[in-house]
């Protein structure tokens, strides 16, 4: 159990701390000198628990009190489990009480005691008015009806029965964490050691840790290996949530970390800026908060500024009222990482004041849209606690599908982890796509219509290339995922191909009389040079007729699958595109690319005409372009979707 110390300034917690478990907290000269706590410090006090059968320690999280130190202590009090909130009998209740005790609860603790110290300086009568007035301190908050243990660190009084009560607490704690969870630890110390190597220390916020394991920082993405653990400051083989873990990391230089980033078991997390969550302004803020107010945002050990835009239309005239809860997203200057449910504080752009908090919905807010009506339904589909039930309700209200890694990076999930809790859905591991089965359903049928509407207006033309398909339909879907779903269309029977273009079954564009001997006459000539086929200009010549009427037979050809349209004016046979498609396949490298200059030698093709055909290749997607200029490669992504 990790418990965190809270109060104001010079109300006894280093002391209270060292009373409890020996340790002296204050570590540094400037500490000494001054008889303040500066830096966050730590101490630990090993209890029996009936429970295990063996021995737990208890983590003590000391957090400094002046109002200048506010971001150090919420670096402090991230991941903590238990509050213990210190308050001088001679003083009461202090302006940094009251701010401290408003940081717990937006840090979503209600587990807590309280403990009134230097009670060797008052009487009973004020002992009992500042016990009275830290009861009613508490009583609108989740700690109201906390223990308090009058103490006196320096004599013993009651210091005692405070400990034995935190070792009862300890022995009684489950840490609730979801099944599957990654990894995470958040930030607070980084050093090293002669002989050791780097030491990254933290709480342990998810998941679990053993030596041996893979970390990543995020954001960054540097991995590192687990040489040794310290768990609550003992050797351990593993480590897992609600505990204080230093890692020596193999790998990773002590400049490569700082507080303020996490530790991760999975790799290459996206980072963000912008964080759509759940808001509630405290009430004792002074004056409402504003779209566009400029704040300083509190997550985990890290700190940043940014600015607020309220997502409900109605509030960004008057704004947030004080004590009033709502939609927010959070822009903050700096890449960060962050999941689904992790709490935040928001404090004024000046650092001064505490403002107020709540937890992230959605930490890859989107920059456009973000207060439409189908924005608006997926926040509150986001806000279901559980998964079983947020996910599938989430991906349902995609009508297009998800990027499949970032979902999991919201949720803190690995990617399997998330597939084994969305059941009812369709996922493309080379896309990194994700989508549900009744919106796959929902997207054919748009396929169906789009493609039934072209028909009536376009008759004369066999149907539409794929991608052009897919920018009418699902401009966002991935190329990869949409031809995938358009081939297990074409297998069901719901489509039909010819050459690259898609259509419905039973569509025909057929030529009749006169242009069926056109076309007949002119085909063969196409084969004279298949690398070379004549222009539009030539065949009308050779023909008889203006160039107008032959470029609009052979786009109806095209429009057919007869022949293939590189160009606007220059039309090649599908056998000779299947030639030069097996020219390029076989040009592919180790990395899977076709080179520009390569694919032109190998051809004998002149260096624009191999690029021409390139491109052709990327139109009808059985290539993507890669690079420009002199370094353009294109690579591979599909069949070649000719006859």
């Amino acid at each position: 159990m990790l418990i965190g110390t809270a109060g104001h300034i010079d109300h006894g917690k280093t002391t209270l701390v060292r009373a409890l478990t020996g340790v002296d907290t204050d570590r540094l000269p400037e500490e000494k000198r001054r008889g303040i706590t500066i830096e966050l410090g730590y101490a630990y006090l090993p209890v029996s628990s009936p429970t295990t059968g063996g021995d737990e320690v208890i983590g003590f999280v000391d957090v400094p009190g002046h109002e200048k130190f506010i971001p150090t202590m919420l670096a402090g009090a991230s991941g903590v489990d238990f509050a213990l909130l210190v308050v001088a009998a001679d003083d009461g209740p202090m302006p940094q009480t009251r701010e401290h005790l408003q940081i717990l609860q937006l840090l979503g603790l209600t587990r807590g005691a309280v403990a009134l110290t230097k009670v060797d300086r008052v009487d009973g009568e004020r002992l009992s008015e500042v016990t009275a007035q830290v009861h009613a301190l508490l009583a609108t908050t989740g700690l109201a009806g906390a223990p308090v243990f009058p103490v006196c660190a320096l004599n013993g009084t009651g210091v005692a029965d405070l400990r034995q009560y935190l070792q009862a607490v300890a022995c009684q704690q489950i840490r609730h964490t979801a099944p599957h969870e990654s990894f995470r630890l958040a930030v607070d110390r980084v050093f090293t050691l002669p002989g050791v190597g780097t030491i990254v220390a933290g709480s342990i916020h998810t998941g679990q840790v053993r030596v041996g394991d893979t970390v990543h920082l995020a954001p960054g993405g540097q991995g590192a290996r687990v040489r040794n653990l310290h768990v609550q400051n003992r050797k351990a083989g593993q480590g897992h949530a609600g505990q204080r873990c230093a890692l020596n990391l193999a790998g990773l230089g002590v400049d490569e970390a700082k507080r303020g980033d996490w530790l991760t078991s999975e790799p290459a997390l996206p980072s963000t800026q912008r964080l759509d969550m759940d808001l509630t302004l405290s009430g004792d803020a002074s004056r409402p908060l504003v779209h566009g107010a400029a704040i300083q945002l509190h997550h985990g050990t890290r700190h940043l500024l940014g600015r607020v835009a309220l997502l409900d239309a109605r509030l960004e005239k008057s704004g947030l009222a004080p004590g009033q809860r709502g939609l927010a997203q959070i822009v903050v200057d700096s890449p960060m990482h962050a999941c689904r449910g992790d709490l935040v504080v928001l404090r004024d752009g000046h650092g001064q004041h505490t403002l107020g908090g709540g937890h992230i919905l959605d930490p890859f807010g989107p920059s456009r849209h973000r207060r439409s009506p189908e924005r608006l339904a997926q926040l509150s589909a986001q806000a279901i606690p559980d998964a079983t039930e947020r996910l599938p309700k989430v991906l349902a209200l995609a009508p297009f599908g998800l990027e499949l890694s970032r979902l999991a990076a919201a949720e803190n999930l690995a990617s399997n982890n998330l597939l084994a809790l969305l059941p009812d859905s369709r996922s493309h591991a080379q896309a990194d796509w994700i989508i549900s089965s009744a919106c796959l359903e929902d997207l054919a049928v748009r396929v169906e219509k789009r493609l039934t509407e072209h028909h009536e207006n376009n008759g004369d033309e066999r149907g539409l290339e794929r991608d052009r398909l897919r920018r009418m339909i699902a401009p966002a879907l991935p190329p990869a995922a949409f031809a995938e779903w358009l081939e297990e269309w074409l297998a069901k029977g719901r489509l039909e191909r010819s050459g690259s273009a898609w259509h419905l079954p039973g569509h025909r564009v057929e030529l009749e009389g006169r242009d069926r001997l056109r076309a007949d006459r002119l085909l063969p000539w196409l084969l004279d040079a298949p690398f070379d086929p004549p222009w539009v200009r030539d065949i009308a010549a050779r023909l008889g007729e203006q160039e107008a009427q032959t470029r609009e037979l052979l786009k109806r050809l095209a429009a057919q699958g007869e022949v293939c349209q590189v160009v606007r004016d220059l039309f090649y046979a599908p056998a000779a595109i299947r030639n030069l498609g097996q020219i390029a396949s076989g040009l592919m490298t180790e990395e899977g690319c076709i080179r520009a200059a390569a694919f032109r030698d190998r051809s004998g093709l002149g260096r624009k005409r191999a690029i021409q055909i390139l491109e052709y290749f990327d139109r009808i997607g059985f290539t993507r372009k890669v690079g420009r200029g002199h370094e353009e490669n294109h690579r591979i992504r599909g069949d070649l979707p000719v006859n």
